[in-house]
């Protein structure tokens, strides 16, 4: 008797925000996924139909040798053909203290970045390495932000990892395009979301953040998107015929 294949995704950031809302909707349309976070979210596991569909790595970003190295072992471990596509999402990110960058100590922003450029970086080489050749639909969705195309004061760290991610996605999306089956690749802004990095934003003075103000005024004015309906705007983006023609792209784009 034949089985329906399944769809394969591995998701940073998946414990909280945005990320958390993308694995339970992917979980309750039956893919599987691998959640790649600091810590396990209970509410991951209930949104499984069975835990055989759901793995939870316990995984500390900033060391991305060590994540893109487990990525390596898990997709050798796998058969293209049990597969009906495997997707990764980039999604986790940190934000260091919101304040000019001769305030933030070195080691912050080096997290910042590690977290949120190099680990992607590491995680996409280790993806594409490790499906090379497989004949099934493969993508990378880069979690993006309007942050790292328009800079902001106090955001120094977030900005150049934004900005470094889109562009490793245009030079990344470029090489596959010469391949007979490469891998689909968008770096994507999702908007601007309700979530705890929101709530830092707002927590500062002007004097350290001089557009608290417009951070502000977007909660006050309810144009905040809340995590459930960002994810499932990014997640239709994913599923888009033309996903990829366009490298760097925003979420509301038509």
């Amino acid at each position: 008797m034949s089985t329906t294949k399944k769809h394969l995704t591995i998701l940073t950031g998946g414990s909280r925000g945005m990320g958390l809302a993308m694995g339970q909707q992917l979980l309750r349309e039956g893919h599987s996924l691998v959640s790649i976070a600091r810590k396990q979210n209970e509410a991951l596991t209930e949104a499984a139909a069975d835990g055989q569909h759901l793995q939870q790595w316990e995984q500390d970003l900033a060391d991305s040798t060590g994540a893109a190295k487990r990525l390596t072992t898990l997709l050798n471990s796998l058969q293209s053909d049990d597969w009906a596509s495997i997707t990764l999402i980039n999604n986790a990110g940190v934000i260091p203290r919101i304040a000019p960058v001769s305030q933030i100590a070195a080691e912050d922003l080096v997290n910042s970045l590690r977290v949120g450029l190099e680990a992607p970086m590491a995680l996409t080489s280790a993806f594409l390495a490790g499906t090379e050749g497989w004949s099934i639909p493969r993508k990378v969705l880069n979690i993006s932000s309007g942050l790292g195309r328009k800079a902001l004061a106090s955001q120094a760290a977030y900005c150049a990892a934004k900005a470094g991610m889109d562009n490793f996605t245009r030079s990344v999306a470029l090489e596959e395009a010469l391949k007979t089956n490469g891998a689909k690749l968008c770096a994507l802004a999702p908007g601007v979301i309700d979530t705890d990095m929101q709530v830092q934003m707002r927590g500062v003075s002007s004097a350290e953040f001089p557009d608290v103000g417009n951070f502000a005024a977007l909660k006050e004015s309810g144009k905040l998107t809340s995590p459930a309906d960002a994810a499932a705007r990014v997640l239709a983006y994913l599923q888009r015929a033309d996903f990829g023609e366009n490298p760097v792209a925003d979420v509301r784009d038509v």
